[in-house]
């Protein structure tokens, strides 16, 4: 899976062409074309194992014709990788060793052979010294494992880079790392983490193997918002010139961010519905669409309450431009999650906000640990007069 600069790696691509094969939105005419473009990646990759697989599941049809050409490409492919192992191994360095091995690594990772994968990299990391290298080889893995979604594999191959750094290792792929880490928080839901670990790399990406740096920005403002408070919002996304750059490309992401910003509600809205069809298509957020959708809703109504003692309905519909109806089921589910500080007042038609004083509940929270202090000087005292 070793790409250029700038360019995604083709497995990934492939994956996410694969997710989109599988999905129930994705229009029958478009999945036509993806099977094509599916089937002619894995034919020119000679991908054997994972053909197998796709056919076992009914996404390709089985031609045992081409799987025994591949599997015959294959041998012949391995036959010369292991003669130049053997070769570098009587005849030449160490380093033509490592080199030698890990060509054998790439090449299990470019026909999708997950296991003999893994393994072959572990060979090459015994023959690799340097740091940097076998920070190389975990990114591998990490790519192996954002292909086949595999968390347990991502999530230790983490772990392995960050006691790497602890002996050494170079900034830049010290900052790759957080990007990989970034996007690993946020494929499994935790979007703060993922907001701060992408804002950190806005400046120094470099990791153009995993996803372009427009689909990077789309990312950071997807978690930044659900993630930051308004002041920080501002600072680090809503005047950061590196998004500002990039913003404008990607469809309804711009009016998204500054809609709410500038309380635009009835904006924000329409932005919202847009960006929706391209969060529900994500590999990566696709999962936690309905998640996402609820945090969204969650800080706009919160943000548009902040500002009332309270309000009516309609006017709270108004601003938002549904009906009345509407967002009183919106606000009722929300109320009766926990997830908004009001009440409704069915009958004036108003809402009544009862946001928690931060203040009053540290003083009632003080004067209980007061009461609770004396009584337990009080019993002490008891047990000394005795």
């Amino acid at each position: 899976m070793e790409g250029q600069e700038g360019s995604q790696q083709p497995q990934l691509i492939l994956a996410n062409k694969l997710f989109l094969l599988t999905h129930p939105d994705v229009a029958d005419i478009e999945k036509v074309r993806l099977r094509q473009e599916v089937l002619d990646s894995v034919m020119a990759d000679d991908m054997a194992p994972l053909y197998e697989t796709l056919a076992s599941n009914s996404v390709l049809d089985l031609d045992q014709t081409v799987l025994a050409s591949m599997r015959a490409k294959i041998d012949e492919q391995l036959k010369t990788l292991d003669e130049k192992i053997a070769d570098a191994e009587e005849n030449l360095g160490e380093s033509e060793v490592r080199e030698a091995h890990l060509a054998k690594s790439l090449f299990y990772i470019r026909i999708a052979d997950k296991e003999k994968a893994l393994e072959q990299l572990k060979v090459t990391e015994s023959k690799t010294v340097a740091v940097g290298q076998k920070m190389d080889l975990v990114f591998y893995t990490l790519q192996l494992g954002f292909f086949y979604m595999d968390f347990d594999l991502i999530s230790k191959s983490i772990e392995k880079a960050k006691k790497l750094f602890e002996e050494g290792g170079d900034w830049e792929r010290k900052n790759r790392l957080k990007v990989y880490e970034g996007l690993y928080f946020m494929s499994t839901r935790n979007f703060k983490q993922a907001t701060d670990l992408f804002l950190d790399s806005i400046s120094t990406f470099t990791t153009y193997e995993i996803f372009p740096y427009d689909t990077f920005i789309f990312y950071t403002v997807l978690t930044s918002i659900i993630s930051l408070d308004r002041v920080s919002l501002k600072q680090k996304v809503v005047d950061a010139p590196e998004i500002l750059t990039v913003i404008g490309k990607i469809p309804h992401l711009s009016e998204f961010l500054n809609s709410l910003y500038d309380c635009q509600y009835k904006s924000f809205f329409s932005a919202f519905a847009g960006l929706t069809e391209q969060i529900k298509l994500d590999r990566y957020l696709h999962p936690h669409f309905r998640y996402y959708m609820r945090e969204v809703r969650t800080v706009v109504y919160s943000q548009f309450l902040e500002s009332y003692k309270s309000v009516t309905i309609e006017a709270m519909a108004k601003a938002f431009g549904v009906t009345v109806e509407f967002i009183d089921l919106e606000l009722s589910r929300f109320i009766a999650a926990g997830k908004l500080h009001c009440k409704i007042d069915k009958v004036a038609g108003v809402l009544e906000t009862n946001r928690p004083d931060a203040k009053n509940a540290l003083y009632q929270a003080t004067i209980k640990q007061g009461d609770f202090l004396l009584n337990r000087i009080q019993k002490l005292s008891r047990v000394i007069d005795l």
